[in-house]
């Protein structure tokens, strides 16, 4: 019996160890299956296996990483065709908003000149309209607007898409006009002079004098736009309308047209120039919403 006691031993031992090593969760399984603790063991179909903790975290992370992902990748997905739809809409309700600014613009500006109202304050509806007035010009108070280039349609189609331009710089003259049949005086854009010809004493035939009768367009005040200088007028140096600036240093009242002399009356003679209206450019910066564009008219200048 003394000699039995050790095999008694052995055998509760080795059950021991059996039943520490084995799991009933580990037993239903029948592929391998890896422990939650570092250092045990599970037991498979086919025996007990011995694997580190670090697989079981892989496994268990991996799956709950994958509908996140592809959520955000589908929302990324769908911003695709909606914002391509959107910018589709955005530039068709443009393009009408702009044929239809152009052909008001054409409407306005090819219509009969009328007589320059009396009240200021009916010129606020009349912009781009042409208006008749007779005076006489006060050459002592010119004004300047640069750097200005001049109205070339041709020169502007040969250089279409270049970054530089060969256009020769200068500037607008601004010239009081007082209106004898009105009694008040206004300012006129009279054209564009190259900057050799900005000083009034290399233009004199140019200085007209007496009374004559023009044609302008009615142009309202600017505002500043970013990154254009701001006017300074002690240098007599105009980089956009202000008119009640200009109305100031002048003594005129705030009434701005651009000259047209294409019906024969011409108070600055001899090299070309153009009036750069508001019209114009938007024909020139819009070219691509239209099939036509009507070419500028010339204005001789000096």
């Amino acid at each position: 019996m003394v000699a039995g006691v050790p095999r008694m031993l052995g055998l509760r031992a080795a059950r021991l160890l059996r039943t520490a090593c084995v799991k009933p969760a580990c037993a239903s399984r029948s592929v391998l299956t890896v422990s939650p603790h570092p250092g045990q063991c599970c037991k498979t179909s086919s025996g007990v296996s011995w694997m580190p903790s670090r697989c079981s975290s892989t496994a268990a992370e991996a799956p709950a990483t994958k509908p996140e992902d592809d959520s955000v990748l589908q929302w990324l997905l769908l911003l695709i065709p909606v914002t391509a739809f959107g910018l589709g809409t955005w530039q068709v309700q443009r393009r009408k908003w702009k044929l239809k600014l152009i052909a008001e613009l054409e409407s306005r500006v090819m219509a009969e000149p009328i007589p320059l109202p009396a009240d200021p304050v009916e010129l606020k509806n009349l912009e781009y309209r042409p208006v008749k007035v007779r005076g006489h010009f006060d050459h002592s108070k010119e004004l300047y607007i640069m750097p200005r280039t001049m109205v070339d349609p041709a020169r502007e189609a040969l250089e279409a898409g270049r970054i530089s331009s060969s256009a020769e710089s200068g500037a607008f003259v601004v010239t009081p006009f007082h209106c004898t049949d009105l009694g008040v005086t206004i300012l006129v854009n009279r054209g564009f002079v190259p900057r050799k010809k900005v000083n009034p004493e290399t233009r004199q035939k140019g200085q007209v004098e007496g009374e004559v009768a023009l044609t302008g367009v009615v142009r309202l005040t600017e505002t500043r736009k970013p990154f254009v200088p701001e006017n300074s007028p002690e240098r007599n140096h105009w980089h956009y309308r202000d008119l009640e600036a200009m109305a100031r240093t002048t003594g005129a009242d705030c009434i701005f047209i651009d000259a047209d002399f294409s019906s024969g009356q011409r108070p600055v003679t001899q090299e070309p120039a153009q009036v750069r209206t508001g019209a114009h450019r938007l024909h020139r910066e819009h070219r691509p919403w239209r099939t036509h564009r009507r070419a500028d008219q010339s204005h001789p200048a000096e």
